[in-house]
């Protein structure tokens, strides 16, 4: 337990831990595990192309992100005509200046995660770190140990929610080297509908440190719609652990458009553990400057006949690099799986870089499973023949790169959503490429 990070934040979070609900003692098991743990250094083969523990030698403070923040506007942070409740946390805590749930069904409980916990909600203490691998993963145990207020869902039985989620999470970079701990619990009870909005920004210009944590369990029958967008500024460090956990008969759609910060890691965790689920994950890295993006995912099929469907492309440029590790498992009994996997990548400078790796572990003997990645340059005949056109090479490049993008887009319902997104792609593709 070396780094400046382990031995400070153990120290804040022991000697302010008063201040917050002990969470049932979870909070104190994994304070323990993190410090048995520490933090990955490039030994460890999960984090061997991202030097994370280099990134985060900094004094960082617990305690200043739990200060009130100064924060006076969000306009520039939303979704432009997105219709949608809006639940606001700068640094982790609940905004309920800058919240606002317009519409919302009785059926639907939106609350702090604390107070989930005092009022003793069932579901809470029923799946509150079930299946967060606090036991192996240092910055779950971290986030299970700091979490700051939090966020709960809960949603009842046959229930559809009418509107999306947005869920605006603000690191103000205001003050200097602040660690944010930011947790989510979702549940969907069977035959639930829901779809949730996910966006990560920053504001000032310190350097911080987000550490966030998401479970969502998803019931017989429900299904959920799941949008991550990370735009934070260049200065922040983010770890991202995901997990969700699927029934019997479940669906779910997934979808990651990573752009800026200083180091991105995200950890997707995808149990289907029932028959006859859908999952589709889709993924997109743009990256420029020396921004570091690694994305881990995996999707474990416990139980037979389902399908899973993963695409993360990525284009680098400048001296960014890109990580794609992804598994997918197939477990003894879970006969007549379909799952499929692919990475792209297009590199545009001579200074980026991408590491990929794909794979497949199998113990069943009737299933339909693929998995591959590509990483290479523009196609220069298809360059050529735009060019041939009287299109500029700087919009012939970006329209290649455009095409190549958008397509994990295809998926995505809601068309307000999907236009800002389309238009963020647009944006980066011609600015910065």
């Amino acid at each position: 337990m070396s780094s400046t990070i382990t031995r400070d934040l153990v120290t804040e979070i022991i000697e302010n831990q008063p201040a917050f609900e002990v969470a049932n003692g979870s909070r104190t098991l994994a304070l323990e595990q993190f410090k048995k743990l520490g933090l990955p250094s490039a030994k460890h083969e999960e984090y061997r192309f991202t030097p994370i523990t280099r990134h985060l030698e900094k004094n960082f403070s617990w305690t200043k992100s739990n200060s009130e923040s100064t924060l006076s506007s969000i306009s520039e942070f939303l979704i432009p005509q997105l219709d949608a409740n809006i639940i606001v946390l700068v640094n982790g805590r609940f905004n309920a200046l800058h919240s606002k749930i317009v519409s919302l069904e009785s059926e639907v409980t939106i609350t702090t995660l604390s107070e989930a916990f005092r009022k003793e909600h069932p579901a809470v203490k029923e799946y509150f770190n079930k299946n967060l691998h606090t036991e192996t993963d240092a910055f779950a145990a971290l986030n299970s140990a700091g979490w700051q207020e939090g966020v709960f869902i809960y949603v009842q039985e046959n229930t559809a929610v009418s509107k999306p989620i947005f869920i605006l999470q603000v690191n103000d970079g205001s003050q200097s080297q602040v660690t944010t701990q930011t947790r989510i619990l979702g549940v969907l009870e069977k035959g639930s509908n829901i779809s949730i909005i996910e966006k990560s920004d920053s504001t000032g210009n310190q350097v911080a440190f987000h550490n966030f944590a998401e479970e969502w369990i998803v019931k017989e029958n429900a299904h959920l719609e799941y949008c991550k967008i990370q735009n934070d500024a260049g200065k922040i460090c983010q770890v991202s652990n995901s997990v969700i956990h699927q029934a019997s008969n479940s669906k779910l759609n997934t979808f990651t458009l990573t752009l800026d910060g200083q180091l991105i890691r995200n950890n997707l965790h995808i149990l289907i553990d029932g028959e006859n689920c859908e999952s589709h994950f889709y993924g997109l890295y743009l990256l420029t400057g020396s921004t570091h993006a690694d994305n881990h995912t995996v999707v474990d099929h416990r139980k037979p006949n389902s399908f899973s469907n993963e695409m993360y492309k990525g284009i680098m440029d400048g001296n960014s690099k890109g990580v794609f590790n992804g598994k997918i498992y197939v477990r003894p009994h879970a006969q007549k799986t379909n799952a499929f996997q692919s990475n792209r990548n297009i590199i545009v400078s001579d200074t980026a870089t991408v590491n990929t790796k794909p794979q497949l572990e199998i113990w069943a003997d009737d299933v339909k499973c693929s998995h591959g990645c590509t990483s290479g340059q523009l196609d220069e005949e298809a360059l050529f023949y735009l060019r041939s056109r009287g299109i500029s090479e700087t919009n012939a490049k970006a329209m290649l790169l455009y095409a190549f993008a958008a397509e994990v887009l295809e998926p995505i319902q809601n068309e307000t959503l999907k236009a800002y997104l389309d238009n963020l792609i647009a944006e980066r593709l011609h600015k910065n490429f």
